[in-house]
Protein backbone atom coordinates (compact mmCIF):
# COMPACT_ATOMS: atom_id res chain seq x y z
CA UNK A 1 0.00 0.00 0.00
CA UNK A 2 2.57 2.47 0.20
CA UNK A 3 3.81 2.60 -3.34
CA UNK A 4 -0.49 3.31 -3.43
CA UNK A 5 -0.14 6.35 -1.34
CA UNK A 6 3.18 7.37 -2.80
CA UNK A 7 1.94 6.77 -6.13
CA UNK A 8 -0.83 9.23 -5.15
CA UNK A 9 1.05 11.84 -3.13
CA UNK A 10 3.30 11.88 -6.41
CA UNK A 11 0.69 12.42 -8.56
CA UNK A 12 -0.74 15.07 -6.12
CA UNK A 13 2.50 16.96 -5.71
CA UNK A 14 3.05 17.28 -9.51
CA UNK A 15 -0.49 18.22 -10.24
CA UNK A 16 0.09 20.90 -7.25
CA UNK A 17 3.29 22.12 -8.65
CA UNK A 18 2.04 22.43 -12.24
CA UNK A 19 -1.34 24.00 -11.19
CA UNK A 20 0.82 26.76 -9.15
CA UNK A 21 2.88 27.19 -12.75
CA UNK A 22 0.11 27.74 -14.77
CA UNK A 23 -1.75 29.60 -12.38
CA UNK A 24 1.53 32.13 -12.07
CA UNK A 25 1.91 32.04 -16.07
CA UNK A 26 -2.20 32.78 -16.15
CA UNK A 27 -1.61 35.53 -13.79
CA UNK A 28 1.07 37.03 -15.57
CA UNK A 29 -1.22 36.66 -18.97
CA UNK A 30 -3.97 38.00 -17.56
CA UNK A 31 -1.98 41.39 -15.30
CA UNK A 32 -0.08 41.97 -18.70
CA UNK A 33 -3.61 42.09 -20.39
CA UNK A 34 -5.35 44.13 -17.93
CA UNK A 35 -2.05 46.46 -17.51
CA UNK A 36 -1.99 47.40 -21.55
CA UNK A 37 -5.70 47.90 -21.23
CA UNK A 38 -5.48 49.67 -17.84
CA UNK A 39 -2.74 51.79 -19.99
CA UNK A 40 -4.72 52.11 -22.76
CA UNK A 41 -7.70 53.61 -21.07
CA UNK A 42 -5.70 56.33 -19.18
CA UNK A 43 -4.09 57.23 -22.13
CA UNK A 44 -6.96 57.24 -24.59
CA UNK A 45 -8.43 60.80 -23.34
CA UNK A 46 -6.01 62.72 -22.68
CA UNK A 47 -4.04 62.21 -26.15
CA UNK A 48 -7.51 62.06 -28.11
CA UNK A 49 -7.98 65.40 -26.43
CA UNK A 50 -4.39 66.32 -28.30
CA UNK A 51 -5.34 65.14 -31.39
CA UNK A 52 -8.41 66.64 -31.72
CA UNK A 53 -6.87 70.24 -30.50
CA UNK A 54 -4.42 69.85 -33.37
CA UNK A 55 -7.29 68.60 -35.76
CA UNK A 56 -8.66 71.95 -35.74
CA UNK A 57 -5.32 73.47 -36.71
CA UNK A 58 -3.96 75.19 -39.95
CA UNK A 59 -0.93 72.96 -40.34
CA UNK A 60 1.17 75.88 -40.12
CA UNK A 61 -0.07 76.79 -36.71
CA UNK A 62 0.61 72.66 -35.47
CA UNK A 63 4.31 72.71 -34.43
CA UNK A 64 3.27 75.82 -32.22
CA UNK A 65 0.89 73.79 -30.25
CA UNK A 66 2.68 70.70 -30.21
CA UNK A 67 5.63 72.73 -28.00
CA UNK A 68 2.78 74.04 -25.66
CA UNK A 69 1.33 70.66 -25.63
CA UNK A 70 4.73 69.16 -24.68
CA UNK A 71 5.61 71.42 -21.98
CA UNK A 72 1.83 70.94 -20.80
CA UNK A 73 2.32 67.25 -20.70
CA UNK A 74 5.89 66.77 -20.13
CA UNK A 75 6.21 64.10 -23.22
CA UNK A 76 7.51 63.92 -26.60
CA UNK A 77 4.98 64.55 -29.35
CA UNK A 78 5.12 64.73 -33.22
CA UNK A 79 2.96 64.67 -36.69
CA UNK A 80 3.85 62.35 -38.69
CA UNK A 81 2.63 60.57 -41.79
CA UNK A 82 1.20 56.78 -41.24
CA UNK A 83 3.70 55.33 -44.01
CA UNK A 84 6.50 56.93 -41.83
CA UNK A 85 5.65 54.94 -38.91
CA UNK A 86 7.38 51.36 -37.95
CA UNK A 87 3.68 50.26 -37.28
CA UNK A 88 2.28 47.44 -40.23
CA UNK A 89 -1.78 47.33 -41.83
CA UNK A 90 -2.93 45.30 -38.47
CA UNK A 91 -1.29 48.02 -35.77
CA UNK A 92 -2.78 50.94 -38.14
CA UNK A 93 -6.13 48.94 -38.51
CA UNK A 94 -6.40 48.55 -34.92
CA UNK A 95 -5.22 52.31 -34.07
CA UNK A 96 -8.02 53.24 -36.67
CA UNK A 97 -10.22 51.46 -34.96
CA UNK A 98 -9.80 51.85 -31.36
CA UNK A 99 -8.41 55.26 -32.19
CA UNK A 100 -5.71 55.12 -30.00
CA UNK A 101 -2.39 52.24 -30.25
CA UNK A 102 -0.34 52.12 -27.23
CA UNK A 103 3.29 50.68 -27.40
CA UNK A 104 4.78 50.38 -23.99
CA UNK A 105 7.17 47.78 -21.97
CA UNK A 106 7.33 47.36 -18.31
CA UNK A 107 9.33 50.53 -17.49
CA UNK A 108 6.11 52.46 -18.22
CA UNK A 109 8.24 53.40 -21.44
CA UNK A 110 6.47 53.04 -25.03
CA UNK A 111 4.94 55.46 -27.90
CA UNK A 112 1.17 56.03 -28.33
CA UNK A 113 -0.59 56.87 -31.63
CA UNK A 114 -3.73 58.19 -32.22
CA UNK A 115 -4.24 58.91 -35.84
CA UNK A 116 -6.35 62.24 -37.17
CA UNK A 117 -8.94 62.35 -39.99
CA UNK A 118 -5.64 63.90 -42.88
CA UNK A 119 -3.67 60.45 -42.40
CA UNK A 120 -1.49 62.38 -40.01
CA UNK A 121 -0.49 60.40 -37.05
CA UNK A 122 0.23 61.84 -33.41
CA UNK A 123 3.14 59.82 -31.58
CA UNK A 124 4.03 60.55 -27.92
CA UNK A 125 7.17 59.41 -26.96
CA UNK A 126 6.47 58.46 -23.00
CA UNK A 127 9.78 58.01 -21.27
CA UNK A 128 8.11 57.91 -18.05
CA UNK A 129 4.86 58.43 -16.05
CA UNK A 130 4.75 61.52 -13.63
CA UNK A 131 1.89 63.82 -12.18
CA UNK A 132 2.58 66.51 -14.97
CA UNK A 133 0.67 64.35 -17.65
CA UNK A 134 -2.18 64.10 -14.63
CA UNK A 135 -2.27 67.94 -14.60
CA UNK A 136 -1.81 68.71 -18.17
CA UNK A 137 -4.62 66.46 -18.64
CA UNK A 138 -6.48 68.63 -16.44
CA UNK A 139 -4.91 71.65 -18.65
CA UNK A 140 -6.39 70.35 -21.38
CA UNK A 141 -9.79 69.99 -20.08
CA UNK A 142 -9.70 73.33 -18.40
CA UNK A 143 -9.03 74.59 -21.88
CA UNK A 144 -11.82 72.91 -23.72
CA UNK A 145 -14.21 74.39 -20.81
CA UNK A 146 -13.44 78.09 -21.09
CA UNK A 147 -14.72 79.10 -23.83
CA UNK A 148 -18.11 77.68 -22.80
CA UNK A 149 -20.63 79.32 -20.53
CA UNK A 150 -21.10 78.33 -17.23
CA UNK A 151 -25.08 76.61 -18.11
CA UNK A 152 -22.86 73.67 -21.21
CA UNK A 153 -19.64 72.99 -19.05
CA UNK A 154 -20.87 70.32 -17.02
CA UNK A 155 -22.72 68.90 -19.87
CA UNK A 156 -19.35 68.85 -22.08
CA UNK A 157 -17.33 67.27 -19.25
CA UNK A 158 -19.85 64.67 -19.36
CA UNK A 159 -19.80 64.33 -23.22
CA UNK A 160 -16.53 63.78 -22.89
CA UNK A 161 -15.55 61.29 -20.37
CA UNK A 162 -18.44 59.13 -22.46
CA UNK A 163 -16.32 59.34 -25.37
CA UNK A 164 -12.57 59.41 -24.36
CA UNK A 165 -12.68 59.15 -19.89
CA UNK A 166 -12.52 55.97 -18.42
CA UNK A 167 -12.95 57.87 -15.02
CA UNK A 168 -15.76 60.23 -13.77
CA UNK A 169 -15.20 63.79 -14.17
CA UNK A 170 -17.37 67.13 -12.76
CA UNK A 171 -17.86 69.99 -11.82
CA UNK A 172 -18.26 70.18 -7.89
CA UNK A 173 -18.89 73.51 -5.20
CA UNK A 174 -16.08 73.82 -2.80
CA UNK A 175 -18.32 73.18 -0.04
CA UNK A 176 -19.16 69.59 -1.43
CA UNK A 177 -15.92 68.58 -2.36
CA UNK A 178 -14.57 67.23 0.93
CA UNK A 179 -11.24 69.02 0.74
CA UNK A 180 -10.22 70.60 3.96
CA UNK A 181 -9.14 74.42 4.19
CA UNK A 182 -5.34 74.04 3.16
CA UNK A 183 -6.51 72.30 0.51
CA UNK A 184 -9.02 74.61 -0.86
CA UNK A 185 -6.67 77.50 -0.18
CA UNK A 186 -4.22 75.79 -2.13
CA UNK A 187 -6.61 75.54 -5.11
CA UNK A 188 -7.73 79.14 -4.69
CA UNK A 189 -4.33 80.14 -5.05
CA UNK A 190 -4.59 78.61 -8.71
CA UNK A 191 -2.54 75.36 -7.78
CA UNK A 192 -3.64 71.58 -9.12
CA UNK A 193 -3.93 69.44 -5.85
CA UNK A 194 -3.67 65.44 -6.10
CA UNK A 195 -6.01 63.69 -3.54
CA UNK A 196 -6.15 60.12 -2.19
CA UNK A 197 -9.39 58.52 -2.63
CA UNK A 198 -11.35 56.89 0.51
CA UNK A 199 -10.23 52.96 -0.31
CA UNK A 200 -6.42 54.21 -0.41
CA UNK A 201 -6.90 52.35 -4.11
CA UNK A 202 -7.51 55.68 -6.29
CA UNK A 203 -6.46 59.36 -6.59
CA UNK A 204 -8.67 62.46 -7.32
CA UNK A 205 -6.87 65.08 -8.89
CA UNK A 206 -8.65 68.82 -8.56
CA UNK A 207 -7.78 72.07 -10.47
CA UNK A 208 -9.45 75.37 -10.12
CA UNK A 209 -11.81 77.48 -13.05
CA UNK A 210 -10.35 81.03 -12.93
CA UNK A 211 -14.11 82.45 -13.88
CA UNK A 212 -16.15 80.66 -11.51
CA UNK A 213 -16.01 79.29 -8.14
CA UNK A 214 -16.86 75.26 -9.23
CA UNK A 215 -13.82 72.88 -8.98
CA UNK A 216 -12.76 70.55 -11.92
CA UNK A 217 -12.67 66.70 -10.27
CA UNK A 218 -11.28 64.29 -11.97
CA UNK A 219 -11.90 60.33 -10.51
CA UNK A 220 -12.04 59.02 -8.45
CA UNK A 221 -9.06 57.14 -10.93
CA UNK A 222 -8.41 53.61 -10.00
CA UNK A 223 -4.81 52.76 -9.23
CA UNK A 224 -3.67 49.74 -11.08
CA UNK A 225 -3.80 46.89 -8.79
CA UNK A 226 -1.81 43.30 -9.43
CA UNK A 227 -4.16 41.21 -7.57
CA UNK A 228 -7.89 41.76 -7.25
CA UNK A 229 -10.00 39.72 -5.29
CA UNK A 230 -11.94 38.63 -8.33
CA UNK A 231 -8.45 37.30 -9.98
CA UNK A 232 -7.44 35.85 -6.32
CA UNK A 233 -10.84 34.15 -6.56
CA UNK A 234 -10.53 32.51 -9.99
CA UNK A 235 -7.35 31.27 -9.49
CA UNK A 236 -7.68 30.02 -6.31
CA UNK A 237 -11.28 28.01 -7.75
CA UNK A 238 -8.72 27.28 -10.60
CA UNK A 239 -6.45 25.38 -8.63
CA UNK A 240 -9.21 23.77 -6.32
CA UNK A 241 -10.34 22.51 -8.97
CA UNK A 242 -7.19 21.09 -10.93
CA UNK A 243 -5.89 19.33 -7.67
CA UNK A 244 -9.75 17.99 -7.33
CA UNK A 245 -9.75 16.67 -11.14
CA UNK A 246 -6.20 14.99 -10.09
CA UNK A 247 -7.19 13.63 -7.20
CA UNK A 248 -10.28 12.23 -9.26
CA UNK A 249 -8.32 10.75 -12.23
CA UNK A 250 -5.99 9.32 -9.64
CA UNK A 251 -8.31 7.36 -7.42
CA UNK A 252 -10.58 6.97 -10.08
CA UNK A 253 -7.79 4.72 -11.77
CA UNK A 254 -7.11 3.15 -7.99
CA UNK A 255 -10.78 2.24 -7.72
CA UNK A 256 -10.68 0.77 -11.26
CA UNK A 257 -8.23 -1.53 -10.62
CA UNK A 258 -9.57 -2.42 -7.72
CA UNK A 259 -13.04 -3.48 -8.98
CA UNK A 260 -11.32 -5.79 -11.34
CA UNK A 261 -9.95 -7.40 -8.14
CA UNK A 262 -13.13 -7.67 -6.55
CA UNK A 263 -14.57 -8.82 -9.77
CA UNK A 264 -11.94 -11.70 -10.04
CA UNK A 265 -12.58 -12.73 -6.37
CA UNK A 266 -16.24 -12.35 -6.74
CA UNK A 267 -16.47 -15.35 -9.77
CA UNK A 268 -13.82 -17.80 -7.84
CA UNK A 269 -16.22 -17.17 -4.58
CA UNK A 270 -18.66 -18.42 -7.20
CA UNK A 271 -17.15 -21.09 -8.01
CA UNK A 272 -15.14 -20.25 -10.84
CA UNK A 273 -11.91 -20.65 -10.52
CA UNK A 274 -10.62 -20.09 -13.92
CA UNK A 275 -11.10 -16.58 -13.20
CA UNK A 276 -8.03 -13.42 -13.14
CA UNK A 277 -7.36 -10.43 -12.61
CA UNK A 278 -5.97 -8.40 -16.03
CA UNK A 279 -3.63 -5.74 -14.32
CA UNK A 280 -0.36 -4.65 -15.04
CA UNK A 281 2.04 -2.64 -13.40
CA UNK A 282 4.39 -2.46 -10.94
CA UNK A 283 3.21 -0.81 -7.91
CA UNK A 284 1.02 -2.45 -5.33
CA UNK A 285 -1.79 -2.72 -7.24
CA UNK A 286 -0.21 -4.77 -9.73
CA UNK A 287 1.69 -6.83 -7.19
CA UNK A 288 -1.61 -7.77 -5.49
CA UNK A 289 -3.12 -8.53 -8.95
CA UNK A 290 -0.14 -10.88 -9.32
CA UNK A 291 -0.40 -12.67 -6.25
CA UNK A 292 -3.91 -13.16 -6.23
CA UNK A 293 -3.48 -15.14 -9.91
CA UNK A 294 -1.17 -16.68 -8.40
CA UNK A 295 -3.09 -17.98 -5.47
CA UNK A 296 -6.51 -18.52 -7.55
CA UNK A 297 -3.98 -20.64 -9.26
CA UNK A 298 -2.56 -22.17 -6.31
CA UNK A 299 -6.11 -22.68 -5.54
CA UNK A 300 -7.05 -24.11 -8.49
CA UNK A 301 -4.36 -26.54 -8.32
CA UNK A 302 -4.92 -27.98 -4.54
CA UNK A 303 -8.69 -28.43 -5.68
CA UNK A 304 -7.83 -30.71 -8.43
CA UNK A 305 -5.07 -32.53 -6.76
CA UNK A 306 -7.84 -32.80 -4.54
CA UNK A 307 -10.65 -34.39 -6.93
CA UNK A 308 -7.76 -36.34 -8.15
CA UNK A 309 -6.54 -37.47 -4.79
CA UNK A 310 -10.13 -38.35 -3.95
CA UNK A 311 -10.93 -40.67 -6.83
CA UNK A 312 -7.24 -42.12 -6.88
CA UNK A 313 -7.11 -42.92 -2.70
CA UNK A 314 -10.65 -44.70 -3.16
CA UNK A 315 -9.43 -46.50 -5.66
CA UNK A 316 -5.98 -47.22 -4.16
CA UNK A 317 -8.00 -48.34 -0.80
CA UNK A 318 -10.86 -50.26 -2.44
CA UNK A 319 -8.29 -53.57 -3.39
CA UNK A 320 -6.43 -54.05 0.36
CA UNK A 321 -9.81 -53.53 1.93
CA UNK A 322 -11.42 -55.83 -0.57
CA UNK A 323 -8.54 -58.17 0.19
CA UNK A 324 -9.10 -57.60 4.03
CA UNK A 325 -12.54 -58.73 4.29
CA UNK A 326 -11.56 -61.88 1.71
CA UNK A 327 -9.14 -62.93 4.49
CA UNK A 328 -11.09 -62.08 7.31
CA UNK A 329 -13.53 -64.57 5.55
CA UNK A 330 -11.02 -67.04 4.66
CA UNK A 331 -9.70 -67.13 8.74
CA UNK A 332 -13.21 -67.26 9.96
CA UNK A 333 -13.25 -70.82 7.66
CA UNK A 334 -9.89 -71.72 8.29
CA UNK A 335 -9.79 -75.63 9.63
CA UNK A 336 -5.93 -75.41 10.82
CA UNK A 337 -4.24 -73.37 12.38
CA UNK A 338 -1.68 -73.35 9.75
CA UNK A 339 -4.13 -71.58 7.54
CA UNK A 340 -5.28 -69.26 10.30
CA UNK A 341 -1.68 -67.69 10.78
CA UNK A 342 -0.97 -67.67 6.52
CA UNK A 343 -4.35 -65.32 6.63
CA UNK A 344 -3.51 -63.47 9.13
CA UNK A 345 0.18 -62.67 7.97
CA UNK A 346 -1.64 -61.32 4.44
CA UNK A 347 -3.95 -59.31 6.36
CA UNK A 348 -1.37 -57.82 8.30
CA UNK A 349 0.73 -57.16 5.20
CA UNK A 350 -2.57 -55.08 3.67
CA UNK A 351 -3.03 -53.05 7.03
CA UNK A 352 1.12 -52.59 6.20
CA UNK A 353 0.38 -51.60 2.50
CA UNK A 354 -2.94 -49.38 3.74
CA UNK A 355 -0.31 -47.20 6.14
CA UNK A 356 2.11 -46.64 3.74
CA UNK A 357 -0.46 -45.33 1.43
CA UNK A 358 -1.54 -43.33 3.66
CA UNK A 359 1.23 -42.09 5.10
CA UNK A 360 2.22 -41.00 1.22
CA UNK A 361 -1.06 -39.18 0.98
CA UNK A 362 -0.64 -37.12 4.08
CA UNK A 363 3.37 -36.09 3.22
CA UNK A 364 2.08 -35.21 -0.58
CA UNK A 365 -0.87 -33.25 0.93
CA UNK A 366 1.49 -31.27 3.23
CA UNK A 367 3.83 -30.55 0.89
CA UNK A 368 1.18 -29.23 -1.91
CA UNK A 369 -1.20 -27.31 0.69
CA UNK A 370 1.37 -24.70 1.57
CA UNK A 371 4.61 -23.82 2.21
CA UNK A 372 6.06 -26.43 4.80
CA UNK A 373 8.16 -25.94 8.10
CA UNK A 374 11.29 -26.92 6.43
CA UNK A 375 15.03 -25.75 8.05
CA UNK A 376 17.98 -25.76 6.26
CA UNK A 377 21.08 -26.82 7.47
CA UNK A 378 24.58 -27.24 6.16
CA UNK A 379 24.30 -31.28 5.22
CA UNK A 380 26.54 -33.17 3.82
CA UNK A 381 24.46 -34.73 1.05
CA UNK A 382 27.17 -37.61 0.75
CA UNK A 383 26.38 -38.99 3.57
CA UNK A 384 22.66 -38.78 3.44
CA UNK A 385 23.06 -40.69 0.21
CA UNK A 386 25.31 -43.71 2.14
CA UNK A 387 22.35 -43.81 4.33
CA UNK A 388 19.82 -43.97 1.55
CA UNK A 389 22.05 -46.68 -0.27
CA UNK A 390 22.48 -48.77 2.93
CA UNK A 391 18.51 -48.70 3.58
CA UNK A 392 17.49 -49.37 -0.24
CA UNK A 393 19.99 -52.31 -0.48
CA UNK A 394 18.77 -53.82 3.00
CA UNK A 395 15.19 -53.64 1.31
CA UNK A 396 16.57 -54.75 -2.12
CA UNK A 397 19.27 -57.38 -1.96
CA UNK A 398 19.00 -58.07 -5.58
CA UNK A 399 19.88 -55.38 -6.85
CA UNK A 400 23.58 -53.94 -7.12
CA UNK A 401 23.35 -49.83 -5.55
CA UNK A 402 26.36 -48.43 -6.42
CA UNK A 403 27.76 -44.99 -4.75
CA UNK A 404 30.50 -43.57 -5.28
CA UNK A 405 31.38 -41.10 -2.85
CA UNK A 406 32.59 -37.20 -3.84
CA UNK A 407 36.45 -37.14 -3.45
CA UNK A 408 36.06 -33.41 -2.29
CA UNK A 409 36.64 -32.22 1.12
CA UNK A 410 33.61 -32.62 3.55
CA UNK A 411 33.30 -29.02 4.27
CA UNK A 412 32.91 -28.33 0.14
CA UNK A 413 30.46 -31.21 0.30
CA UNK A 414 28.39 -29.76 2.20
CA UNK A 415 24.82 -28.05 1.11
CA UNK A 416 21.47 -26.15 2.53
CA UNK A 417 19.32 -28.89 2.79
CA UNK A 418 16.23 -29.98 5.09
CA UNK A 419 17.77 -33.06 5.81
CA UNK A 420 14.61 -35.36 6.53
CA UNK A 421 13.06 -34.01 3.27
CA UNK A 422 15.93 -34.57 0.77
CA UNK A 423 16.55 -38.02 2.46
CA UNK A 424 12.84 -39.00 1.49
CA UNK A 425 13.49 -37.62 -1.83
CA UNK A 426 16.22 -39.78 -2.37
CA UNK A 427 14.91 -42.60 -0.80
CA UNK A 428 11.78 -42.26 -3.35
CA UNK A 429 14.08 -42.00 -6.85
CA UNK A 430 16.06 -45.00 -5.20
CA UNK A 431 13.35 -47.17 -4.74
CA UNK A 432 12.02 -46.46 -7.94
CA UNK A 433 14.92 -47.14 -9.37
CA UNK A 434 15.17 -50.28 -7.75
CA UNK A 435 11.65 -51.49 -8.85
CA UNK A 436 11.88 -51.17 -12.51
CA UNK A 437 15.98 -52.31 -12.57
CA UNK A 438 17.31 -55.32 -14.05
CA UNK A 439 20.10 -55.46 -11.68
CA UNK A 440 22.00 -52.27 -11.41
CA UNK A 441 21.40 -48.99 -9.81
CA UNK A 442 24.28 -45.96 -9.69
CA UNK A 443 23.78 -43.13 -7.19
CA UNK A 444 26.10 -40.07 -7.81
CA UNK A 445 26.29 -36.59 -6.34
CA UNK A 446 27.79 -33.59 -8.35
CA UNK A 447 28.30 -29.94 -6.74
CA UNK A 448 29.90 -26.26 -8.54
CA UNK A 449 30.34 -23.56 -6.39
CA UNK A 450 26.37 -22.63 -7.03
CA UNK A 451 24.09 -25.91 -7.28
CA UNK A 452 24.11 -29.19 -6.35
CA UNK A 453 23.01 -32.21 -8.38
CA UNK A 454 22.34 -35.73 -7.51
CA UNK A 455 21.43 -38.63 -10.35
CA UNK A 456 19.81 -41.91 -9.39
CA UNK A 457 19.87 -44.08 -12.63
CA UNK A 458 19.14 -47.71 -13.34
CA UNK A 459 19.36 -50.43 -16.34
CA UNK A 460 15.75 -51.04 -16.57
CA UNK A 461 13.20 -50.00 -19.75
CA UNK A 462 13.34 -46.79 -19.48
CA UNK A 463 10.87 -43.74 -19.90
CA UNK A 464 9.48 -42.53 -23.34
CA UNK A 465 10.49 -38.57 -23.43
CA UNK A 466 6.91 -38.11 -24.49
CA UNK A 467 6.30 -39.34 -21.16
CA UNK A 468 8.71 -37.44 -19.28
CA UNK A 469 6.93 -34.94 -17.82
CA UNK A 470 3.41 -37.23 -16.88
CA UNK A 471 5.86 -39.44 -14.68
CA UNK A 472 5.80 -36.01 -11.93
CA UNK A 473 1.72 -36.08 -12.04
CA UNK A 474 0.45 -37.72 -8.99
CA UNK A 475 -1.24 -41.34 -9.19
CA UNK A 476 0.21 -41.92 -12.09
CA UNK A 477 1.58 -45.06 -13.56
CA UNK A 478 3.22 -45.53 -16.81
CA UNK A 479 1.71 -48.94 -17.48
CA UNK A 480 -1.32 -48.00 -15.98
CA UNK A 481 -1.83 -50.81 -13.53
CA UNK A 482 -2.69 -50.47 -9.81
CA UNK A 483 -1.52 -54.51 -8.81
CA UNK A 484 1.18 -55.12 -5.88
CA UNK A 485 4.00 -55.89 -8.68
CA UNK A 486 4.01 -52.31 -10.41
CA UNK A 487 4.49 -51.29 -6.82
CA UNK A 488 3.92 -47.69 -4.97
CA UNK A 489 0.87 -45.61 -5.41
CA UNK A 490 2.16 -43.00 -7.97
CA UNK A 491 2.95 -40.36 -5.79
CA UNK A 492 6.74 -40.86 -4.66
CA UNK A 493 8.25 -38.97 -7.85
CA UNK A 494 5.19 -36.25 -7.41
CA UNK A 495 6.88 -36.10 -3.95
CA UNK A 496 10.12 -35.72 -5.12
CA UNK A 497 9.58 -33.00 -7.36
CA UNK A 498 7.51 -31.07 -4.16
CA UNK A 499 10.00 -31.00 -1.86
CA UNK A 500 13.03 -30.07 -4.72
CA UNK A 501 10.15 -27.36 -5.45
CA UNK A 502 10.59 -26.29 -2.19
CA UNK A 503 14.35 -26.10 -1.75
CA UNK A 504 14.05 -23.83 -5.02
CA UNK A 505 15.10 -26.63 -7.56
CA UNK A 506 14.03 -28.68 -9.86
CA UNK A 507 13.26 -32.52 -10.74
CA UNK A 508 14.21 -33.67 -14.23
CA UNK A 509 14.46 -37.02 -16.01
CA UNK A 510 16.64 -38.36 -18.97
CA UNK A 511 18.21 -41.25 -20.44
CA UNK A 512 20.84 -43.07 -19.05
CA UNK A 513 23.83 -44.82 -20.48
CA UNK A 514 23.23 -48.03 -18.02
CA UNK A 515 20.29 -48.14 -20.41
CA UNK A 516 17.49 -47.23 -18.57
CA UNK A 517 16.32 -43.63 -16.70
CA UNK A 518 18.21 -41.43 -15.10
CA UNK A 519 16.70 -39.30 -12.70
CA UNK A 520 18.31 -35.69 -11.62
CA UNK A 521 17.18 -32.93 -8.73
CA UNK A 522 19.17 -29.93 -8.40
CA UNK A 523 18.87 -27.26 -6.28
CA UNK A 524 20.97 -23.79 -4.87
CA UNK A 525 23.95 -24.50 -2.47
CA UNK A 526 22.92 -21.19 -0.72
CA UNK A 527 19.22 -21.10 -0.06
CA UNK A 528 18.03 -17.70 -0.54
CA UNK A 529 16.73 -16.34 3.29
Amino acid sequence: MTSIFLRIYGGLLFTLVLVAVLSALAVNIINGVRLADYRQDMARGTFSLVAEALQQLQPDQRPSELARLEVILGVELALIPHWETSLDAEQLAKAENEGLLLEMDEQTRGRIFVPLSDGMLLRAEIKTLTEQLAYGTLQLLLDRLYPLAESERAQHLETLQQRWFAFPMQLVDPEESELSDPQLLRLASGQTLTKLGRDAGSVMFYAPLNDEQRLLQAGPLGLFELYPFKLLLSIVLFMSTSISFAIYVLVRGLERRLRKLESAATHISRGNLEARVQLRGADSVGRLALAFNGMASHIERLLSIQKEMIRAVSHELRTPVARLRFGLEMAADATTEEQRERQLQGMDNDIQELDTLVDEILTYANLEQGAPVIHFRREDVDDILDQVVREQSQTNPDISIQHKRSQLPELMRKAEVERRYMHRAVQNLVGNACRYANSTVRVSYHLNVENCRIDVEDDGPGIPEDQWERVFTPFTRLDDSRTRASGGYGLGLSIVRRIVYWHNGRALVGHSDLGGARFSIVWPRKQRR
